[in-house]
């Protein structure tokens, strides 16, 4: 039978000239340094090198700068095998259709998420820097293995669920390597947006993984450590403690964070989260364009 020729695949396509670079933390272990497509910081990929093959923890927000990562991750020799996916934001799937051998491990609410029609327009708002991404033919891969508790995927990776930044995420530590990607459970150096977590939530929990790793690989920002996260658990208890009023958000560390305008969304799930509500803030709608 003649099948014809294979069709395209999306790990072939136009590379992002500035997506980001890989920096070694140990042996095996990396992390691609990622942009927003305009040369600030952007979302993070975990790079877990075994014999059998690559774990990736995340894809990269946008096929362009997945295929950017793939092409470095040809030095290795050996294929990606896995994708673990830490959340259903674009900023963790947005490359995943890159990868599209690979088996991809997630949350229930994520696999539910990802089966949801994609809003493509909200993307290009989100990251304007790999807007050019987000046209007709863009996709993201659905999950093939849910993880609802901790599990070993490889020798060396466990999967860990964690709730807070949404009501269902995935952390990934490597304990050989003293290390844990957060994927999009924690942010450094910029504010992290809560629009659909649970901030009290995602505080509490932020604390209770402070001990996991000596090192911490976040979803944006550089390499940190635990006290990286106790910045972080202190910002988010503070915007609980703001009533709604960003301006009410005390002095910190979080001062020379930048996207501090998402305070603003940030106090208003608070409030609403307190309430018993799960509506997306106005703040938030406001930034896709779906609000004046």
């Amino acid at each position: 039978m003649d099948l014809g020729p294979m069709p395209p695949t999306a790990d072939v396509g136009p590379v992002a000239p500035d997506a980001g670079h890989l920096e070694p933390i140990a042996p095996g272990v990396w992390v691609w340094i990622g942009t927003d497509g305009n040369g600030r910081p952007g979302p993070n990929v975990g790079v877990i090198v075994e014999a059998d093959g690559i774990t990736l923890v995340d894809t990269t927000p946008a096929p362009s700068a997945a295929r950017a990562l793939n092409d470095e991750l040809k030095r290795f020799g050996v294929p990606v095998r896995r994708v673990v996916y830490t959340s259903s934001h674009v900023e963790s799937v947005g490359g995943s259709a890159v990868f599209w051998m690979a088996a991809r491990y997630g949350r229930a609410q994520t696999n539910a998420l990802l089966e949801q029609p994609v809003p493509v327009e909200g993307y290009r708002r989100l990251m304007p820097g790999y807007a050019h991404d987000y046209d007709e033919s863009f996709a993201t891969r659905p999950v093939s293995h849910v993880v609802d508790a901790a599990a070993w995927l490889t020798p060396l990776v466990c999967a860990v669920p964690v709730a807070g930044q949404q009501q269902e995420n995935l952390v990934v530590l490597v304990p050989s390597a003293g290390t844990m990607f957060t994927g999009a459970f924690a942010t450094f150096g910029t504010t992290p947006n809560a629009w659909d977590g649970q901030p009290e939530q995602w505080a509490d929990t932020l604390g209770e993984l402070r001990e996991q790793a000596n090192v911490i690989v976040p979803g944006i920002g550089p390499v940190g450590d635990g006290m990286a996260l106790m910045v972080m658990q202190a910002y988010l208890y503070a915007v609980c403690d703001s009533e709604g009023d960003a301006r009410r958000i005390p002095d910190g560390p979080w001062d020379d964070w930048s996207e501090r305008s998402l305070d603003a969304v940030n106090v208003e799930r608070a409030v609403a989260v307190a309430s018993g509500s799960t509506d997306v803030p106005v703040a938030m709608l406001q930034r896709l364009g779906l609000t004046p």
